[in-house]
C-alpha cells in the first residue's frame, strides 16, 4: 500500500471504517457526513423545515415523516408530496413492497420531478441510487429544489454548509477526502415584485392605515356573524389562518372539512398549513394578483393580512353591487 493511501485510511472517521470496504466496490466513491456535521445547528434546523412543511402538506392524507433519512427513500412519501404540489396524478404503483417495485416506483417519480424542475439527472445531486441508499445529503438537496420550486416562501435557513467526507476504492486502498457541501445558498433572490397599493398605503399617515383596517374589519365581522364569530384585531386574529380559512368558506359558499385544516392551531407549522391552504384557495380562484407569503401572516405581518382580505372585499363588494346591494368602501 503506498503511504498516502494509508494516510489516507488512517484518517478515516472510526464509525465508517468497518463497512466501507463491503459497499465500495473498485473505483467507487461515498459521501459520509460525519457526527460533529449531523448535529450542526443550521444542518438541524434544515431538516426540522423541510419535516415539518412535509407533513404540513401531506395532512390531509395522514402521512406523517420522522426522519427524512428514513423515511424518503422508497419513494412512497415522495409520490405523494408531489403529486400534492405537483397537483398532477402519476401512473405508478401505490404500494411497492419489494426492493425491486420500490426502485422501479422512486423511479419514475424521480424522472417526474426532475422534468417538473427542468433539470437533467446528470445535473442534480440525486439520482435514484442515492436516495434509495437513504444518503441523507441526497435526500435533502432534492427536498431544497421541490421547495424552491414549490413553496419558494418557506423559510429555509440559508447558507447551509456541512463537511463531508468523500471515501474512494482504489487499487492502492481506500483514499479519503474531506470537503464543504452547500446545502442551501443565501437568499440573493432579487426579482421582488413591485410595489402595490398597500406599499404605498403603509407610506401615508397612520389613521388612514387604520381606517382601512377599520372598514376590513366591518366587513369581514359581516361576514362572520353568521358562525358567531368577530375580529377586532386585523394584525393579530389572522395569524393561525383559521378565521381566513372560514371566511373563505362563508363568501366562496363551500365547507372545509375539519380533518384539512387545525381548528386550533397551536404550532407555527400547523398555523402556516392553514394559511397555506388559504392562499392556494385564493389562487385556485384567481383572487391573488399580489404574491403574499403566508409566512408573512403568520408573522403576523399587516400589510400582507391586508392585501388578502382586500382581494376578497374587492370581490364580494363587486358581487353585491352587481346585485344591487350597495355598501362603502374603504378609500
Amino acid at each position: 500500500m503506498e503511504p498516502e493511501s494509508l494516510y489516507n485510511l488512517l484518517q478515516l472517521p472510526k464509525d465508517l471504517g468497518l463497512h466501507i470496504e463491503e459497499d465500495l466496490p473498485q473505483g467507487g466513491k461515498k459521501k459520509y457526513l460525519p457526527p460533529g456535521s449531523r448535529k450542526d445547528p443550521k444542518f438541524e434546523e434544515l431538516q426540522k423545515v423541510l419535516m415539518e412543511w412535509i407533513n404540513a402538506t401531506l395532512l390531509p392524507e395522514h402521512i406523517v415523516v420522522r426522519s427524512l433519512e428514513e423515511d424518503m427513500f422508497d419513494g412512497l412519501i415522495l409520490h405523494h408530496l408531489f403529486q400534492k404540489l405537483a397537483s398532477l396524478k402519476l401512473e405508478v404503483e401505490e404500494i411497492a413492497l419489494t426492493a425491486t417495485s420500490q426502485r422501479r416506483k422512486l423511479t419514475v417519480v424521480l424522472g417526474a420531478v426532475n422534468q417538473s424542475l427542468q433539470v437533467e439527472e446528470q445535473q442534480v445531486p440525486w439520482s435514484v441510487e442515492t436516495i434509495f441508499s437513504k444518503d441523507l445529503l441526497a435526500t435533502l438537496h432534492l427536498l431544497v429544489a421541490l421547495a424552491k420550486r414549490f413553496q419558494p416562501s418557506l423559510p429555509l435557513p440559508t447558507n447551509v454548509q456541512v463537511e463531508v467526507i468523500t471515501i474512494e476504492s482504489t487499487k492502492s486502498g481506500l483514499k479519503s477526502e474531506k470537503s464543504v457541501e452547500q446545502l442551501n445558498e443565501s437568499n440573493t433572490d432579487t426579482n421582488q415584485p413591485s410595489n402595490d397599493i398597500f406599499d404605498e398605503l403603509f407610506k401615508l399617515d397612520p389613521e388612514k392605515v387604520n381606517a382601512v383596517k377599520k372598514a376590513i374589519i366591518m366587513f369581514v365581522n359581516q361576514k362572520l356573524d353568521r358562525l358567531g364569530l368577530s375580529v377586532q384585531s386585523l394584525d393579530t386574529q389572522f395569524a393561525d389562518g383559521v378565521i381566513l380559512l372560514l371566511l373563505i368558506g362563508q363568501l366562496e359558499g363551500f365547507f372545509l372539512h375539519l380533518k384539512e385544516f387545525y381548528l386550533t392551531a397551536r404550532s407555527p407549522a400547523e398555523m402556516l398549513h392553514n394559511v397555506t391552504l388559504a392562499l392556494e384557495l385564493l389562487k385556485d380562484k384567481d383572487l391573488l394578483n399580489y404574491p403574499v407569503s403566508p409566512e408573512d401572516i403568520v408573522n403576523k405581518d399587516a400589510k400582507s393580512t391586508l392585501r388578502v382580505l382586500y382581494t376578497l372585499f374587492q370581490r364580494h363588494k363587486r358581487r353585491e353591487s352587481a346585485g344591487g346591494v350597495s355598501q362603502g368602501a374603504p378609500n
